[in-house]
């Protein structure tokens, strides 16, 4: 970056794009305590690593993500090609991600890491979900417990979430 260019303010950005689409201002979900930081207990050669994208992924069959706090969830199979992979979305440009999934749900990339052995394996299913939920209720209440039940009912050790936010 050179010095006259200025980093993107998401905060105002966010607003301005809510704005446009005929929201009341967005109302950011603000904690008091920054969570701690919690350290690699192992190398990611060792690790089982769970895949997470709030980008509105979901694979070719399934129903896709409605527009507007959509608090469900799609499980992809890791082991599926991101060619398989769709997506929707109300907060970015479709069409990169729509040329290579990759972008927002990296499907492909990850296999490919495991193939090189830089990290161990991923879980057998991915989840995705839509991000930027207007409600900060229907987050807390619907998405959050939804995403705990899936991970919980996986059945598997993770050793590490991949979180890919849009």
């Amino acid at each position: 970056m050179n010095s006259s260019s200025k980093p993107v303010d998401y905060i105002d950005r966010t607003r301005e794009q809510y704005s446009a689409l005929g929201y009341e201002p967005y109302q950011w979900a603000e904690r008091p305590e920054t969570p701690p930081w919690t350290p690699l207990t192992k190398p990611l050669a060792d690790s089982k690593i769970l895949l997470l994208g709030s980008g509105g992924a979901y694979k070719k069959g399934q129903v896709a993500f409605h527009w507007k706090d959509d608090t469900g969830l799609r499980l992809i199979p890791s082991h599926q090609p991101a060619t398989d992979v769709r997506v929707t979305h109300f907060a970015y440009d479709l069409e990169p991600a729509r040329s290579d999934p990759n972008i927002v749900f990296p499907l492909d990339r990850l296999n490919e890491l495991v193939e090189e052995g830089f990290i161990k394996s991923l879980t057998p299913q991915s989840i995705a979900f839509m991000g930027g939920i207007y409600s900060i209720r229907r987050t807390e209440e619907e998405l959050i417990p939804a995403l705990i039940n899936e991970i919980e009912a996986m059945k598997t050790e993770i050793d590490l979430v991949l979180l890919v936010p849009v």
